[in-house]
């Protein structure tokens, strides 16, 4: 026995689907914080710094730092290798991490999200032991381009993402 759908309940099965998808994607952890900043002619050179000052008010829960970037598939390379200065609260000194970040496959097929010629993408960052948000105050992360090449052409934009990952276990 076949089954057809009329034309009115081709709509309704829309609507529904329509619904299901716009409530799953409220579902979405909302950024705790989130900036980014624009690459001052998509070449990111070793003298743009962008900062992001964040105030951690309760240690009760856990946060997960992301990274974000936007490049072109024009971009050279299949990785970043970016410089994290970090700098906690009521610390003099500001932790320098090196961290690489990939781009694309082995195969040269982009990661992240892709809407023409542009590409986005969250990474999750590792900063250590030394730095897991378990104070209040205020936090800043400033980032480099570590690459050989200066300005590093086709990034269009950088950023962090802090998410609230739930209660602090430790």
């Amino acid at each position: 026995m076949e089954y057809k759908l009329e034309y009115g309940q081709k709509n309704i099965a829309a609507l529904v689907i329509v619904s299901l998808f716009c409530f799953l994607s409220g579902c979405l952890p909302a950024p705790y914080y989130q900036k980014e900043e624009a690459v001052p002619q998509d070449a990111w050179a070793y003298s743009f710094k962008p900062s992001f000052e964040f105030n951690i008010t309760d240690t009760t829960v856990g946060y997960q730092p992301y990274f974000l970037i936007r490049h072109t598939q024009a971009y050279p390379y299949s990785n970043l290798w970016v410089l994290l200065y970090i700098k906690t609260p009521g610390d003099s000194l500001i932790k320098v991490e090196r961290v690489n970040v990939p781009l694309a496959e082995n195969t040269g097929k982009w990661l992240g999200r892709g809407m023409g010629e542009i590409y986005e993408q969250r990474l999750p960052m590792n900063l250590g032991d030394s730095v897991n948000f378990n104070r209040k105050g205020t936090y800043t992360i400033s980032l480099e381009q570590n690459m050989r090449i200066n300005p590093l052409p086709e990034i269009l934009n950088v950023g962090i993402r802090i998410e609230k990952t739930g209660v602090r276990t430790h």
